[in-house]
């Protein structure tokens, strides 16, 4: 698979508080044991924690008045460096049409126990799934950190009722039901819808959470506000504007000195 760029940048879009949908089921691909609420691929391509996270994100800020600064090249960690296993069984091949934005629904009160988290959700994945590989094609830390998963030219895989085909799948990590969505994960969430919708010639309109196509309050009424003010689109739009977002898929060395460092 062709190996291209992501870039972890810094400023951050508005975050617009909003319930909604709180009395739809909460439907989780997360590993048992870890906080939900109770209401509720042509590119570059968890153990859960022993004991209860705490309701809140130490880590989690969320601007109601910045901006996303458009960035032309991205960084995502590519899967050795953050100890993934090697694929469980064949993929179901797709063409990307639409962008999907998703939360993991576990409280992520350390940014440093993400690594651990990404892996412990593609072990769920796997083991008790059944499922080839991690569902997603990224997922995103609170600190703006993008993590290879799946390849983007395999459908995704979910737990609810939609036919995940066509979808390209970005994941962050959190429950943002409980939990704000800090910055650096709004710009590196714009950097990565921008470079998919540049990548796979799909319009930023297509931009949904995964609450929009299945019975789920996923992404959480935090994360969600930014979909359905249409804030989120707009900033993708604005990026693509500025000119094509390229992605390198970084390995080796720097990538493992990068984990190492978050989980520091």
């Amino acid at each position: 698979m062709t190996r291209r760029a992501f870039l972890l940048a810094g400023a951050g879009a508005a975050a617009v508080g909003l319930v909604w949908l709180r009395d739809r089921p909460a439907v989780s691909d997360a590993a048992p044991g870890t906080s939900t609420t109770t209401t509720t691929k042509p590119a570059a391509t968890t153990v859960p924690s022993t004991t209860s996270p705490p309701t809140t994100a130490t880590t989690a800020t969320t601007s109601t008045s910045t901006t996303i600064a458009p960035v032309a090249r991205i960084e995502a960690l590519c899967r050795e460096s953050w100890g993934a296993a090697a694929p469980a069984g064949e993929f179901q091949g797709h063409e990307i049409e639409r962008l999907t934005v998703h939360h993991t629904a576990r409280v992520l009160a350390e940014n440093r126990d993400a690594p651990e988290a990404v892996r412990g959700h593609q072990r769920f994945h796997q083991l008790d799934r059944g499922w080839p590989d991690i569902a997603y094609h990224f997922i995103i830390d609170l600190e703006g950190n993008v993590y290879e998963c799946r390849p983007v030219t395999a459908a995704g895989d979910t737990g609810t009722n939609y036919d995940p085909t066509g979808h390209f799948l970005v994941c962050c990590e959190g429950n943002f039901n409980e939990q704000p969505v800090p910055i650096a994960m709004q710009q590196a969430l714009v950097n990565v819808l921008a470079w998919a919708a540049a990548e796979f010639a799909v319009d930023p309109e297509t931009i949904r959470g995964h609450r929009d196509v299945a019975a789920t309050s996923c992404p959480g009424d935090n994360l969600y506000s930014l979909i359905e003010s249409g804030e989120l689109t707009r900033f993708v739009a604005e990026s693509l504007a500025a000119g094509k977002v390229t992605m390198e898929i970084v390995c080796g060395r720097p990538a493992e000195e990068r984990i190492v460092a978050i989980e520091a």
